[in-house]
């Protein structure tokens, strides 16, 4: 029988997609992802949160009500550790939970837990349970894991080329091409590393287009995940301790690693206002920006009111800055 799968297009979406869209197709279900944010999807997201949820969270809940009357399955996985060592943040953790308690006639859930710190076949495992779940043979599994995981690495090496995950997809989909891409990345004399979570960097509304601004304003940026993993795993050395967050220590891996191959003239640390691992992220950023060359540095806090004229003014007035300190105006 072929299930439809809802996908929420929020939170670990931005990460994962391909490799999850990929395994789904290809065990025959159809995999249904929910209308890209805006402000209805947002306050849809915010009436069924809790308060003190951070503005990712809230529109998660948003794209699983747009998704709740449309799929049979709704996948919300229980992401505890994705790379063996660090775990999500807590509203990750808890996340199917929160799904479950705060929004009504919600469709089964599929929220198995994956923690890779179980051992190095746990992610095969993962997939194997997901198969089973959807009534699939073990080598029908296997194939689909197999082909998904190939396609996730190419997913990741077009992000290291400068593709938005977005872009990357349509690649891979044959929608653009490779040649678009090259074309594509500017080399401009102004580089900014726009460093923060995958979910808020890429998610166009909620960032209020941040990415988008930097390009039409001739400043090339970088982000997290343009940086290939094992240079993020190298930056480990360097600190005395790392923070217990995947994304959260990602994120300063990706800051120790622009600034010492001074590839960036500035810094802009997204953070999701009441973002607890953020207050910390923030501070070590700002310091590493100061001690390595007083690099200029400013957070931007989002929220579900954050405004767009207020956001480019911000924006306008650091570029500047960076523009009369290389001599440019």
């Amino acid at each position: 029988m072929s299930y439809r799968v809802g996908v929420p297009r929020s939170l670990a979406y931005y990460s994962f997609f391909p490799l999850w869209n990929s395994f789904f197709e290809e065990l025959g279900c159809e995999v249904l992802v929910s209308r890209e944010s805006n402000k209805g999807v947002l306050d849809d997201g915010v009436k069924e949160t809790v308060n003190d949820a951070c503005v990712p969270i809230k529109l998660y809940h948003g794209h699983v009500k747009d998704l709740k009357h449309k799929v049979d399955y709704l996948f919300v996985p229980r992401l505890v550790s994705l790379d063996g060592k660090e775990t999500t943040c807590p509203k990750f953790l808890g996340l199917p939970d929160m799904v479950k308690h705060s929004i009504k006639d919600l469709p089964p859930l599929i929220d198995l837990r994956l923690d890779l710190r179980k051992g190095k076949f746990e992610l095969w495992k993962f997939f194997k349970r997901l198969g089973e779940k959807l009534g699939k043979s073990t080598w029908e599994v296997f194939k689909a894991y197999v082909k998904s995981k190939k396609i996730y690495y190419r997913h990741q090496k077009l992000l290291e080329k400068k593709a938005s995950p977005e872009l990357a997809w349509k690649i891979i989909k044959g929608e653009k091409s490779e040649e678009e891409l090259n074309k594509m990345v500017a080399e401009n004399p102004v580089k900014i590393a726009l460093l923060g979570y995958p979910y808020t960097i890429y998610d166009p509304y909620i960032s209020v287009d941040l990415l988008d601004k930097c390009k039409k304003m001739s400043v090339d940026v970088l982000t997290v995940e343009n940086i290939p993993g094992k240079e993020l795993l190298r930056q480990k050395k360097k600190l005395s301790k790392e923070m217990f967050w995947y994304y959260s220590n990602n994120t300063i891996r990706a800051c120790l690693y622009l600034l010492e191959k001074k590839m960036v003239d500035g810094v802009i640390h997204v953070t999701a206002f009441g973002c607890g691992p953020d207050a910390m992220v923030d501070k070590f950023l700002e310091i590493e920006c100061k001690n390595q060359g007083n690099i200029p540095f400013m957070t931007v806090a989002i929220d579900e009111h954050t405004g767009d004229a207020g956001m480019s003014t911000r924006l306008e007035a650091f570029v500047d800055m960076l523009n009369r300190k290389r001599g440019f105006k």
